[in-house]
């Protein structure tokens, strides 16, 4: 077990640097494996500020995390409005949103139940 947690953490890590090299706003963590019936264990939370900056936050994702873990999303949809992008990792589900959208679907409130982290970024 202890190596599967590892795995998420190193996934989780590399989700992370790719949303920060192209400077990603608002990240946050939302802990999923206390709540009953969850299609993950994690949500990886983000905006971009356009369509083309959420695009360059999900293909940043992608290279980071082919690169270091040799690992590919099972899916991926949104990208051609690129308002709403989802990556599923399986255990991780990415969500990179614009504003407007984040604001508008909160899922943040939906899974309310969730252990939040806020990730502090120093851009």
């Amino acid at each position: 077990m202890a190596k599967k947690e590892s795995n998420a953490d190193l996934l989780i890590a590399n989700i992370l640097s790719g949303i920060e090299d192209v400077k990603g706003n608002d990240i946050n963590i939302l802990d999923l494996r206390e709540i009953e019936n969850t299609v993950c264990d994690y949500f990886i939370i983000c905006e971009g500020n356009s369509n083309t900056q959420v695009n360059a936050i999900v293909n940043s994702i992608q290279k980071k995390v082919s690169k270091e873990l040799k690992d590919k999303p099972w899916h991926v949809e949104g990208e051609d409005n690129a308002e709403w992008v989802l990556i599923d990792y399986v255990n991780v589900v990415v969500h990179v949103f614009q504003k407007h959208i984040r604001e508008y679907y909160d899922i943040e409130s939906l899974w309310g139940d969730a252990k939040t982290t806020v990730i502090e970024t120093k851009y």
